[in-house]
């Protein structure tokens, strides 16, 4: 029998679901060298700022920022540098598509690893404007004092 690893996640985009509405979301494989996956194991990852696009039929994901290897010396990868995601083509398609209507945009939420390899999870989203951040925000707070009130009647 073998025994498959758990998914253990590498860094995680808490802002995007603030700033996005997320609609579809994608897991894709990426193409890393050597000290990037070993920087990556050491949880060493930024997803702050970045976001990924469709050029020339490929996905690529930009402004990924993974931290030099701290043992790597001259073999060290730049932090920044542009990765390409590996996807099947129907669904390059198909992502081609959805980001040319307006406003949607495709924003890694998270980097994990998945059976020894490392996946990318990201959505395809519109950019929400101020007023629905206020909207979510007083509607999350509603739900925690409701929440709160039914666990003190208890």
């Amino acid at each position: 029998m073998v025994k498959k690893d758990p998914i253990k996640i590498v860094c995680s985009n808490k802002m995007a679901r603030l700033n996005y509405e997320i609609t579809d979301t994608f897991e894709a494989g990426i193409v890393l060298v050597g000290t990037e996956v070993k920087s990556l194991r050491e949880g060493r990852a930024n997803l702050k700022d970045s976001y990924a696009i469709v050029h020339e039929g490929e996905v690529y994901l930009h402004d990924l920022h993974i931290s030099p290897y701290s043992f790597g010396n001259r073999y060290n990868h730049d932090p920044l540098r542009v990765r390409k995601l590996l996807l099947h083509k129907a669904e390059i398609k198909r992502l081609y598509g959805r980001t040319r209507e307006k406003g949607f945009s495709l924003v890694p939420l998270k980097m994990y690893f998945k059976n020894g390899h490392i996946k990318v999870e990201f959505g395809l989203g519109r950019g929400k404007k101020l007023y629905d951040k206020r909207e979510d925000l007083k509607r999350r707070e509603a739900d925690r004092d409701i929440e709160r009130h039914f666990r003190l009647r208890r």
